[in-house]
């Protein structure tokens, strides 16, 4: 069941704001796949089914590979829970969720200019810029989602689906094509990240901070 939710949602959980930091999500990982020695930046269960791989083969550089970002990405969730418990109830023209963006936009920046032999610390920085992100923008119109990977989205569209087929509920199938969305926004973001990787190498990351550029000022003065 769907909690019932306003016509003006918080800043943070408007379509617009889960549109754009959704393909950014999608491209991070796509860039640190191509570009930055196969790791994935957001997709940690990846990261420990390689990580194991890599131990039980003896392969410790690999092994540090994967477990570099794994340890940034878990980092990040816990310096996201820090800042919005300290700075939640703050009110005015900016909130938490703006610093956990700035933060985002400054490291992804840095990252596009870090040569081939910094591709660890560039792994790490957007794996902490992910889970800053993944644990500060958890819904959007009320439906809980997932910007930086697809498993758990994928998950609640296929249950919907089912309720619709079941019931007939009709508040079902909304739901679904809601989750369909964000599902198809995160691959076209990995699309176009690979793309861009092809094209300009290091420096395809660089849209991404744009997008959350985007959403920093969309939610500008927005009640939160």
């Amino acid at each position: 069941m769907q909690e019932k939710y306003s016509n003006r949602p918080q800043a943070s959980e408007s379509i617009a704001v889960m549109m754009l930091i959704t393909l950014s999500g999608g491209l991070q990982d796509a860039y640190t796949f191509m570009m930055r020695d196969g790791v994935f930046a957001n997709a940690q269960t990846g990261n420990i089914v390689l990580l194991s791989a890599s131990l039980f083969s003896g392969n410790w550089g690999g092994a540090l590979s994967y477990l570099i970002p794994l340890s940034s990405f878990a980092l990040g969730i816990f310096i996201a829970a820090i800042i919005r418990e300290h700075l939640k109830s703050h009110e005015g023209l900016f909130h938490w969720r703006h610093l956990t963006l700035a933060v985002e936009i400054v490291f992804l920046t840095a990252v596009a200019f870090m040569p081939e032999q910094l591709s660890r610390i560039a792994n790490a920085m957007v794996s902490f810029s992910c889970a800053l992100q993944v644990e500060a923008f958890r819904k959007a119109r009320g439906h809980a989602y997932a910007s930086t990977m697809c498993i758990g989205n994928l998950k609640s569209c296929m249950e919907n689906l089912a309720l619709y087929i079941t019931k007939d509920d009709t508040e079902g199938i909304r739901n679904a094509g809601y989750y369909a969305l964000v599902i198809v926004l995160f691959a076209l973001g990995a699309g176009i990240g690979a793309v861009l990787s092809e094209r300009f190498g290091f420096h395809a990351i660089l849209i991404s901070p744009l997008l959350l550029a985007a959403s920093f000022l969309l939610m500008i003065g927005r009640k939160e």
